[in-house]
């Protein structure tokens, strides 16, 4: 009986609670930024570049036989995955940047608030005991 009680209260902690959905988040994010990547910003590049999909750039190294399949070095796949990585990364990176931004805002405003009774008072005990000094 202790170790499911041990077990529950891992389980539900704050923090794996935090990092399960942080991953499931993240993996609905990844197919969205996936999805922009392959539906949207891949098909006018390819228009640009003359109609070619990088998936399809591969170097041949034997040719296929009746007996045999080719075997290629699939470098377009490669950048494909290089482009998403980059896609993902600044994706990522403005949306921390803005979380970022509206913290510093937040903070700003807290400092710019209305001093509280208590901080009026200790201020003007400290300016009392400037004077005395």
């Amino acid at each position: 009986m202790k170790l499911t009680d041990d077990f529950k209260a891992f389980a539900l902690k704050g923090n794996v609670l935090d990092l399960a959905i942080g991953i499931i988040i993240g993996a609905a994010f990844g197919k969205t930024i996936s999805s922009l990547v392959s539906d949207i910003i891949m098909p006018p590049l390819g228009l640009l570049i003359g109609g070619i999909n990088f998936v399809e750039f591969k170097f041949v190294i034997k040719h296929a036989t009746l007996k045999s399949e080719a075997i290629a070095i699939n470098y377009g796949n490669f950048l494909q995955n290089t482009f998403d990585f980059l896609v993902v990364s600044f994706a990522i990176f403005l949306v921390i940047k803005a979380m970022n931004s509206s913290k510093k805002k937040e903070e700003v405003s807290l400092v710019n608030s209305n001093p509280t009774k208590e901080e009026i008072l200790l201020t003007e005990i400290r300016d009392l005991l400037k004077k005395q000094n």
